[in-house]
């Protein structure tokens, strides 16, 4: 998410971070350790984000943030395998769900939902989207 800070940042562009720890218990800190576990632990190496990372949310399930419910409306499910249900922390699970942590949303200027990106999808895929919004 970096790179595309620096590929895009000045071009009226932002990556937008959301800690949540409904995936594999993944994301046991609390808020204000976020960025100390970020540069020094996963993904370490001092790294720091260059894109604002927020407080921890939900994104599935009945607590889910609306913005989240919202994005999973609009944009269909990009992976057709659910997973391992056992490392899912959220009920109900929804085949609109998010299947997992990086899964990524691309949001157009007007604030409209473009395209969601599974976790694996390539890096490419979405700064050619990027490109093309802007």
């Amino acid at each position: 998410m970096n790179a595309l800070m620096e590929m895009f940042g000045d071009l009226n562009f932002t990556v937008l971070g959301f800690p949540c720890n409904q995936f594999g218990l993944q994301a046991p800190e609390v808020n204000h350790e976020t960025l100390n576990l970020l540069k020094y632990v996963r993904p370490g190496g001092g790294f720091v984000p260059k894109f604002p990372v927020f407080g921890k949310i939900e994104v599935n399930g009945l607590n889910e943030e609306p913005l989240f419910a919202y994005l999973k409306e609009s944009l269909p499910y990009v992976n057709p395998v659910i997973g391992d249900i056992k490392k899912f922390y959220w009920s109900p699970i929804k085949v609109n769900d998010i299947r997992w942590n990086f899964e990524k949303f691309l949001i157009d200027s007007d604030g409209e939902p473009f395209r969601r990106y599974e976790l694996h999808g390539p890096t490419e895929k979405v700064e050619k989207d990027i490109a093309g919004l802007l």
